[in-house]
């Protein structure tokens, strides 16, 4: 970077010392200065510098980071897909108890169906099948008379 000279000892190298060329400044146009009053006077420091010379200055804080917004230690989107799968996991439960339920319930209702079915119909045969007691006809009493297979009786 720095040009090096030819006729120079080592030595003499050491001390020689280059300025640095200042360039032209860019013309800039100043923004308008705003005064603003701090919140609260900042504090001044003074440094000495190890060839004696003295700097004073505003001490510069340190910026602090904003507080970041506390998350939850699991995402959302996390515990959604969570419970949407236990509640299709209940769904899927409940679907075949309720089919289980309604299969033993259609047995139920068949077997009640057929139960009515045989006394029904052992009713009906014992209706037709049985010995006919009075092979007479039918008895019927009109003004205490007594009817039967036209014959009267009294």
């Amino acid at each position: 970077m720095h040009p090096e000279t030819p006729g120079h000892a080592p030595a003499e190298r050491a001390v020689t010392v280059h300025q640095p060329t200042p360039l032209a400044p860019a013309a800039v146009v100043p923004a308008p200065l705003v005064p603003v009053q701090p919140g609260s006077i900042p504090s001044v420091a003074s440094i000495v510098l190890p060839d004696g010379r003295v700097v004073t200055g505003y001490a510069i804080n340190p910026a602090q980071p904003e507080p970041l917004v506390a998350k939850p230690p699991v995402s959302r989107a996390a515990v959604n897909i969570a419970l949407g799968g236990v509640g299709f996991l209940a769904v899927c439960g409940g679907l075949i108890l309720l089919t289980s339920f309604i299969a033993a319930l259609t047995a139920l209702i068949t077997q009640l169906i057929t139960l009515a079915a045989v006394i029904f119909g052992g009713w009906v045969a014992v209706q037709v099948f049985s010995t006919r007691g009075h092979q007479g006809g039918t008895t019927v009493n009109i003004r205490k008379a007594i009817f039967k297979r036209n014959h009267f009786h009294s």
